[in-house]
């Protein structure tokens, strides 16, 4: 299907603040004029202009709805050009309610939930910061948190959901029109296999029109109805999906695979590291490097240590062998990590590296 090239639209692609695209979107939500157009964040290449029809974006937000048991009020908290954010406004629109913006006045946010259902949507960084600041309680007032966008490790969601916080872990794309797999197990017509390659194909009414001006990039993911992903993933006993990474976080040093995702996580749950991931940059003896990137928590970790510690829960031809300390991670829109910038990092060292 040819999809028309991006213009001068304030949904194409969606740009401006909450205000401009909340009226952008009402206008277009009684009388669309063509897809609305969400542009990726271009975390491991270039973006890419994803076309979302009105059935596709209903469709995904019908089915969230009644997931997560009926309409309700949303506190928006994540960008609005992104398609988690984007979302929040889509469900807004049809429980027939108004965002509730993060900024707005306090007591107007304190009220909101009365007598009414209440959700939120963040990414995992903003459960991390919220784990951090010992504020997560803060978020068991809602009937559902929704976490997706990038792994969440195992041992937060179990402090979350110790805090009392009803969190759903969610898996999708903006091809997908957001999260489309909740806790493991599709939305109401969303249908989930894994090729014999290990990566995670997705079929629905949730799916995008395809990439706007560019017909190769979209015959490229989108085969018979189907969306292949980069995603690995496997089915377990019930059928629920679990996401094991991605086809482009495997890499080869020193003759072995290793699995940056798992590495990256394995770094996480080290008691002095609060932020981290991992990278593999070029190397004449090893062929791929696999490079720490870390945001410590008080005294950082040494190399040793950090290796000492992944090599505990895998091999330690996986540990990485090197380690830079940074005072933040590089972001994208929407709190994504900045990919093309982290190897640019680990490439060049940092003046703190050890």
């Amino acid at each position: 299907m040819s999809v028309p090239a991006s213009g001068l639209h304030p949904l194409r692609p969606v740009t401006g603040t909450y205000a401009e695209v909340w009226a952008a979107l009402r206008t277009w939500w009684d009388d669309p004029d063509g897809p609305v157009v969400v542009r990726t964040s271009g975390s491991s290449g270039a973006p890419k202009d994803v076309a979302l029809s009105h059935a596709a974006l209903s469709a995904s937000a019908s089915a969230s709805l009644d997931r997560l048991g009926g309409a309700g009020r949303w506190v928006l908290d994540l960008p609005v050009a992104t398609v988690a954010g984007l979302q929040v406004l889509v469900r807004s629109l049809l429980g027939g309610t108004e965002p509730v913006v993060v900024g707005a006045r306090s007591e107007e946010r304190a009220g909101f939930a009365r007598g009414t259902r209440a959700y939120t949507s963040l990414v995992p960084t903003q459960l991390y910061r919220h784990d951090r600041a010992g504020t997560l309680g803060s978020l068991a007032g809602f009937d559902a948190v929704l976490v997706g966008g990038a792994p969440t490790e195992l041992s937060l969601l179990d402090r979350a959901r110790a805090a009392g916080v009803r969190v759903v872990t969610t898996y999708g794309m903006t091809e997908t029109s957001g999260g489309c797999v909740y806790d493991g197990l599709g939305l109401d017509g969303v249908a989930v296999r894994v090729a014999a390659d290990g990566r995670i194909h997705l079929a629905g009414p949730m799916l995008f029109d395809g990439y706007a001006g560019d017909e190769a990039a979209t015959a490229a993911v989108l085969r018979e109805g189907w969306l292949c992903t980069r995603d690995l993933g496997r089915l377990d006993d019930e059928g629920r999906l679990v996401v094991t990474g991605r086809a482009d976080d495997m890499v080869l040093s020193g003759g072995v695979s290793v699995h940056l995702t798992t590495v990256e996580g394995a770094i996480r749950t080290h008691p002095t590291v609060a932020e981290a991931a991992a990278v593999a940059v070029d190397d004449r003896e090893w062929g791929q490097r696999v490079v720490a990137v870390v945001v410590p928590r008080g005294a950082a970790a040494t190399l040793a240590e950090l290796r000492d510690h992944v090599a505990s829960t895998v091999p330690r031809s996986w540990a990485p062998r090197e380690l830079v300390v940074v005072d933040a991670l590089p972001r994208l829109a929407g709190h994504k990590l900045d990919r093309l910038s982290l190897s640019r990092l680990a490439s060049e060292g940092a003046p703190n590296q050890r």
